[in-house]
């Protein structure tokens, strides 16, 4: 039945982050825009717009910051492979635990900072120092929720993750695709 329940609100989280991170893909086509017109405007016509460099660096921003969750639950971020594929699956568990740990408390920090910085933006009007000078308070909105996608998706990783530690079994079966990327990993790491 716990398993039932961990194994329901594991895969919830993931696709929660999943659309996340998808829909923050769906703004790189309209970054290229905003630069290819810049780059256009500025040495065909001779005319530089004031908004297109803010414009996309925010767009970066929210790619960045809200990608960042969907590639933590695809375990794309940088690891110390060497040593992490060297040692069993348990002690591998007990070495995420600790680096999701550390990593909540870090995006715990971050995420109140960037509520306290979204106060003050509404509070007192910060704007972006540019000629264009957009309002600051969207981009700190923007970094709450990627930080609380980040720390949502740490905590399903964490669940599985001592799940696996108590029992030996995964609590979600993997997609056989999946299962030939861990696969592959293993080998590479064995070829080194």
């Amino acid at each position: 039945m716990l398993s039932t329940v961990l194994a329901t609100y594991c895969r919830g989280v993931n696709q929660v982050i999943y659309w996340i991170g998808v829909s923050a893909s769906l703004l790189m086509p309209i970054l290229a825009v905003t630069v290819a017109f810049e780059v256009f405007s500025r040495y065909v016509l001779g005319a530089p717009t004031i908004w297109a460099y803010d414009v996309s660096l925010f767009l970066f921003g929210y790619i960045a910051a809200l990608g960042g969750a969907l590639a933590q639950q695809k375990k794309a971020h940088i690891n110390v492979d060497v040593l992490y594929l060297s040692v069993s699956m348990r002690v591998r568990s007990l070495f995420n635990l600790f680096s999701y740990s550390l990593a909540i408390f870090f995006l715990a920090v971050v995420l109140m900072m960037a509520l306290g910085k979204f106060e003050e933006a509404v509070e007192f009007n910060y704007r972006r120092q540019s000629e264009w000078a957009p309002s600051m308070a969207h981009f700190w909105v923007m970094m709450v929720v990627a930080c609380g996608a980040f720390i949502v998706q740490f905590t399903s990783d964490i669940v599985q993750d001592l799940y696996y530690l108590l029992t030996g079994k995964s609590l979600i079966e993997q997609t056989p695709e999946e299962s030939e990327e861990s696969e592959t990993l293993v080998e590479q790491a064995g070829d080194l």
